[in-house]
């Protein structure tokens, strides 16, 4: 038997896979998701979300997906690793992703077959075409200048792609020095981690999502909240690998509740 079920729950309630069900969306979450659709319907072009490891990013690219997905007159393109070799690798990908097949093979007929598709889609069609880039620290000053190309293509009204990047920090002070690039850029959001009232909310909003149903008492003490806070920093996925160990040991211990006791043990057992 699982241990969440031990423990009332109906289902896992932190796992750290970018389920959108179980995503707690925080003030600045919203901000984001609402300003990245504004950014997308008003095809703005380039928008870039940073924040550190285990901010969000990811199932914020995910929610943003489905909530445009479901209308018709968007297409949407995922790159999860944006970790290629070369410019010809990137662009070949580029070509593969959307479904294109040049008749010959190199970087300038990539690219004007690209600009080619982009006209037809957004302009003949009238499509949308967002193309969300997850790990963008990961792209190369090269990586970099194909996008800006990509960007240079519009209407006098519109961007022709809808390019949003989701990165780590380091990201911004290398795309500083790529004026060209950084100018380009109609939305740039930083995604901070939870404060210690976000992080109850957090906490009880996944266990509510999972299944928890006491109204008479949650299964975590303020004070383990409070300790979970300060030892994450706040950050989404440092807070559900901890509560994920905590239900496992009070289960193992025979208990029915995370007090501070249980989150010093915890932290002590990550020392060791």
């Amino acid at each position: 038997m699982s241990y969440y079920t031990i423990l009332g729950l109906e289902k896992e309630p932190f796992s750290t896979s970018p389920d959108p069900e179980f995503f707690y969306h925080s003030a600045a979450h919203k901000s984001a998701l609402n300003r990245l659709e504004i950014a997308i319907r008003l095809r703005r072009g380039l928008s870039l979300v940073l924040g550190d490891i285990g901010t969000g990013k990811t199932t914020l690219s995910r929610i943003l997906t489905q909530i445009l997905k479901t209308e018709e007159g968007f297409d949407f393109h995922l790159i999860l690793d944006p970790n290629y070799k070369s410019e010809f690798q990137f662009l070949s990908s580029l070509v593969k992703m959307f479904g294109l097949k040049p008749e010959f093979k190199s970087t300038l007929d990539y690219k004007e077959a690209l600009e080619r598709y982009l006209f037809r889609k957004g302009v003949e069609e009238n499509k949308t075409i967002v193309l969300i880039i997850d790990e963008g620290q990961k792209l190369n000053a090269n990586h970099l200048e194909i996008l800006r190309t990509l960007l240079n293509y519009e209407t006098n009204e519109y961007k022709l792609l809808q390019l949003v990047i989701m990165a780590q920090m380091e990201l911004l002070p290398r795309i500083r020095k790529i004026k060209n690039f950084f100018d380009r850029i109609s939305l740039k959001y930083i995604i901070n981690p939870l404060d210690v009232a976000e992080t109850k909310e957090m906490i009880t909003f996944r266990l509510g999502q999972a299944g928890y149903n006491n109204p008479d008492r949650g299964l975590f003490s303020d004070e383990a909240i409070k300790l979970i806070h300060a030892h994450t920093q706040g950050y989404p996925r440092r807070i559900s690998m901890v509560c994920h160990d905590a239900l496992e040991y009070i289960v193992m211990k025979d208990k029915n509740f995370v007090d501070e006791e249980v989150i010093k043990q915890i932290i002590e057992s990550e020392v060791k």
